[in-house]
């Protein structure tokens, strides 16, 4: 027996020794075990290198807490310990969950509170087998840094999904919306964005969506060129100053020397991002009492410019049988006007099918009135970002656009070998000078005829950056469509243009990170709710009980011999 006490003492020694040496080694090095098959909690280099940025005390405030449906549960818990990965590479880091609807007597302040600061709340119905009850969740957070704050969205919004979809979106998004808003909070603004204005581009307030969103992380500055007839030089120096320029929906012909202007912006460097309209067509001109609108060619000057970069804007009509939704009145029932939802194969609602970090894993996006992109062969890389459906064609104009049209049939045989259409080109390489063996608009010594590596995006449509407006004048979210209150994925497009851009590619790539995150089918579990019980409660526990039976039952029959 002594002998049995001697060796177990020894064991216990060496075991202890171990412990103390791996504890000493593991001072001296960090390192965090993601045992997920997807890697869901390991942070990429983006990340960490935010992370690394934060060197005074930053708070996050995550407003869900309390009684939530089983859907927010697995977002509050991916919520949690992603932030938790966050905090245990800087322990400046501080997070706290919080219930705003907790107390009943300061909860209407806590909203109102709330809503002042953006930040909406989800209505939604909670199933629990047959009782159907509503319950109000506020999917938000606030990081807190010095003396700014910035807004976290926890869910994504995505059109036509359940919550569990919703959810399985938005925990693809986590760490893409947490380290974003921890880099704009942390990091200063750096580059700087000219929205180009005096070739009667759209208004501010049709922009003003996506406007406040990029303000958030970029120095913002309306940029008009009236002042090139005057002072085409000093112009263009100052447009050099900008990092990018947004060219969204100009319906003005630019001059000569305005084009030489944006030419040498682009061949010193500028980025830019362009949104034209080849063709006049508006949606508000179709509701009178015709229903009808003549589509028509515009000519904005800029063929030449754009056929030099590789490319060309057809004065086409893109028609789609993939199109977006649209309510019209079918008749009267009694004082009630009856409207119905039809198909608007002018609207068209593109799904990306290209795995570039722009558009991997956004969803549908939607146009309006859209035109033909061809890309021409000059050296330039093209990536087509966006293309129409396989049952699309071009239609020719001027032509007739009716509203009676939703209610013609066709078939896959209309569509041979027409669909496909690119509708947003990304041009990466060094672009040549529309006016390389020109005269000159303008004298410029220093002209350049050909640019160092650059990039530029063209969409063949000024309204995917265009947002509505309410009853009040005031915009609403960009990529909402009021008439069939849906949803599009056009503000994220935007800005992950912006975004690539300008350089900013790791949170891009953090946005596009793939995720398997698997949920219980709640159809099934309430068909087998009893067996449901069994197997994730029971189980463990009845595999518990044998484990601890054997060990107990192995450990007297050794210590009784």
């Amino acid at each position: 027996m002594g002998y049995s006490l001697n060796k177990n003492s020894k064991t216990v020694l060496v075991t202890l020794a171990i412990l103390v040496v791996l504890n000493t080694i593991g001072s001296f090095f960090f390192h965090r075990f993601d045992l997920t098959k997807d890697k869901r909690y390991t942070l990429s280099e983006t990340s960490l290198k935010i992370v690394n940025q934060v060197n005074e005390p930053l708070f996050v405030k995550v407003y869900m807490q309390g009684d939530l449906p089983a859907e927010f549960k697995r977002l509050q818990q991916e919520t949690r310990q992603l932030l938790e990965e966050f905090q245990a590479y800087n322990k400046n880091i501080s997070f706290e969950f919080i219930d705003p609807l907790e107390n009943e007597d300061s909860s209407m302040d806590n909203i109102k509170s709330l809503y002042s600061k953006g930040l909406t709340p989800v209505n939604i119905t909670v199933d629990d087998k047959g009782k159907q009850s509503q319950a109000m969740v506020f999917p938000w957070a606030i990081a807190y840094y010095k003396n700014k704050e910035v807004n976290i969205p926890l869910l994504k919004n995505i059109m036509g999904a359940s919550t569990t979809d919703k959810v399985i979106g938005s925990v693809q998004h986590l760490e893409y919306s947490i380290a974003d808003a921890l880099n704009k909070v942390t990091v200063a603004k750096q580059k700087k964005i000219a929205v180009i204005k005096g070739n009667g581009e759209l208004q501010d307030i049709r922009m003003a969506k996506f406007l406040l969103q990029i303000r958030e992380s970029y120095h913002i500055g309306p940029f008009t060129l009236d002042s090139v007839a005057t002072d085409p030089i000093n112009s263009l120096e100052a447009l050099k100053k900008y990092d990018l320029a947004i060219i969204a929906k100009p319906t003005e012909t630019f001059s000569d020397a305005e084009k030489q202007v944006l030419d040498q912006y682009i061949i010193n460097g500028g980025k830019s991002l362009w949104l034209i309209d080849q063709v006049t067509a508006e949606m508000d001109s179709l509701y009178n009492p015709a229903g009808a609108t003549l589509a028509y060619p515009k000519d904005l000057g800029l063929n030449d410019l754009f056929f030099k970069y590789g490319f060309r804007i057809n004065p086409d009509l893109v028609k789609d049988e993939q199109g977006s939704p649209i309510k019209l009145a079918t008749g009267e029932q009694g004082s009630a006007t009856q409207y119905q939802d039809f198909n608007w194969k002018f609207a068209p609602l593109i799904y990306p099918t290209s795995q570039h970090p722009i558009v991997k894993n956004l969803g549908g996006i939607k146009f309006d009135f859209a035109n033909p992109i061809d890309t021409l062969k000059n050296g330039i890389k093209k990536t087509v970002l966006l293309q129409s459906s396989q049952y699309s064609k071009k239609i020719g104009t001027p032509v007739e656009v009716n509203l009676n049209m939703v209610t013609e049939e066709t078939s896959p045989n209309h569509y041979i070998k027409t669909g496909n259409i690119p509708m947003s080109v990304l041009l990466e390489g060094d672009f040549k000078s529309v006016f390389e063996n020109r005269i000159l608009p303008f004298d410029q010594k220093d002209f350049k005829k050909i640019s160092t590596p650059n990039k530029m995006i063209v969409i063949s449509d000024g309204d995917l950056i265009k947002n509505q407006l309410d009853k009040d004048g005031s915009p609403v979210e960009l990529g909402f469509d009021q008439r069939s209150g849906n949803l599009y994925d056009n503000k994220d497009f935007m800005l992950n243009c912006v975004n690539y851009l300008l350089d900013d590619t790791g949170l891009i790539n953090i946005r596009s990170k793939d995720l398997d995150l698997p949920l219980l089918d709640k159809e099934k579990v309430s068909e087998n709710y009893t067996q449901t019980q069994l197997l994730t409660i029971g189980l463990p526990l009845v595999i518990l009980g044998v484990f601890g039976f054997v060990f107990t039952y192995v450990r007297k029959r050794k210590y009784s011999k």
